[in-house]
């Protein structure tokens, strides 16, 4: 139960005048304690029938799951620091006050939460923060399996920028090349001296590799209850370690655990780090059970290639509309439209990448398609080489076993890293310009 002041949004220890002060308080408190929200009931208001919690890097999502869409509105309070969401109308079900203990202590961005009536017909939830934050806060139209989700998102004031991670991995590893941490901008250690160098590595290349699905959004399903966004996690795991371990190459995960980024957040993440290749990486599904095999697509400036490309493209660039993007006001994330990029010379790489791949994928399943597939995929649209691989069908009973086995999964990760080895040895990237990547 909250203390009045505090849900009022009053930090502890902030003075007022004490018989004000008081008489508020006692007050308050027999307010609360009448109006605090007993056992469930039919009549008490809409109901929260689910309430989730996805901490992330780049940010914290809450999802309060309802079955009418709800009222809110939203307050950040100083102080510290806090964000208020009330919401009119509502039970306090047993799936809503649940949230509370859902909050991890490791969470990066929030410390804990309370939930409490604020005034006749309006719950309070306030989020303790740890430190200053952006946030957006949205409503979802039911989608899938979902019904009306209310969206919080909990963005930091100050995002972190994936280039500035990437490159504190690889000086932590003594693996960057650049000059002495104590040299000034010439290169020059203190007394004039040239700084030490360590040798020149040969040029680094960098592998995006882009669990599709995740969070809110579990991707397709298997009869055996098998989530596509858990396959395609541990797959990217497996491939990230496989590529790690090469000399030169290291990959970046666009995310490491369970939680859903827009599919622009992915691109510009590859974008960020000036990735030499971005890799998506899925497992099919399709409406009959006999689908087998692995494909790989790249993007397409003129349309899809099949039918079944134009629909597989369609069904995944769907899926910021069940993992939840805020479609409203201002886009946060790049715009990026076929104008924008160099797009004939990345099709053609794409291309190559794609062939490599599906020949080494086929050394460990059926392929689906003998040959790369073209569609519109979002997720493909930048101006780095871009490819979508689709392991195998989830929706198949024989492929989703293979899918769980941990043995069939370093199978596909180990083919996948032959294609790419392969692809950048026809094909080497351009030198990069180390004082451009440090900037």
């Amino acid at each position: 139960m909250f203390r009045a002041s505090e849900t009022l949004g009053i930090p502890r220890g902030r003075a007022l005048a004490r018989p004000f002060y008081f008489v508020t308080v006692v007050f308050l408190a027999a307010v609360f304690q009448a109006g605090l929200p007993g056992p469930a009931t039919a009549q008490s208001g809409t109901q929260i029938t689910a309430a989730r919690t996805w901490p992330a890097p780049d940010y914290t999502r809450i999802t309060l799951e309802s079955q009418e869409a709800l009222k809110f509105s939203v307050l950040s309070l100083k102080d510290p620091e806090r964000l208020a969401v009330d919401l009119e109308g509502i039970e306090v079900t047993e799936a809503l006050s649940g949230l509370t203990e859902k909050i991890s202590a490791n969470d990066p961005y929030i410390k804990g939460m309370r939930i409490g009536n604020f005034r006749p017909g309006v719950v309070r939830l306030v989020f303790d923060l740890k430190s200053e934050i952006k946030p957006q806060v949205f409503t979802l139209a039911p989608v899938g399996d979902y019904g009306h989700r209310l969206v919080i998102d909990v963005y930091p004031l100050e995002p972190p920028d994936p280039l500035l991670v990437f490159l504190d991995k690889l000086q932590a590893q003594g693996e960057d090349g650049a000059v002495s941490p104590d040299a000034d901008s010439a290169g020059r250690a203190p007394g004039g001296r040239p700084a030490p160098r360590r040798p020149e590595a040969a040029r680094l290349i960098i592998v995006v590799l882009d669990a599709g699905h995740g969070g809110e959004d579990p991707g397709a399903r298997g009869r055996r209850g098998t989530y596509e966004k858990n396959v395609t996690l541990a797959i990217a795991h497996k491939l990230k370690a496989r590529i790690d371990r090469e000399p030169n190459m290291r990959a970046v995960l666009t995310r490491d655990g369970d939680y859903y980024l827009p599919l622009q957040m992915r691109v510009e993440k590859a974008q960020r780090v000036r990735a030499d290749l971005f890799v998506s990486i899925h497992a099919d599904a399709f409406i009959r059970p006999h689908a087998r095999g692995a494909s790989v697509f790249a993007l397409s400036e003129r349309g899809a290639t099949s039918a079944a490309a134009s629909w597989l493209a369609n069904q995944e660039n769907a899926a910021d509309l069940i993992g939840g993007v805020n479609l409203r006001g201002k886009d946060p994330y790049l715009k990026m439209t076929l104008a924008d990029l160099k797009i004939t010379a990345q099709i053609n790489d794409s291309l190559k990448a794609g062939r490599a791949v599906l020949a080494e994928l086929g050394g460990v399943n059926d392929l689906h398609k003998a040959d790369v597939e073209q569609a519109g995929f979002a997720v493909l649209k930048s101006d780095i080489p871009s490819i979508l691989v689709e392991t195998a069908f989830i929706s198949n009973p024989a492929e989703e076993l293979r899918l769980r086995s941990t043995a069939y999964q370093n199978k596909v990760a180990e083919a996948l890293f032959n294609g790419i080895k392969r692809y950048f040895a026809k094909n080497p990237p351009q030198a990069r310009d180390r004082i451009a990547l440090n900037q």
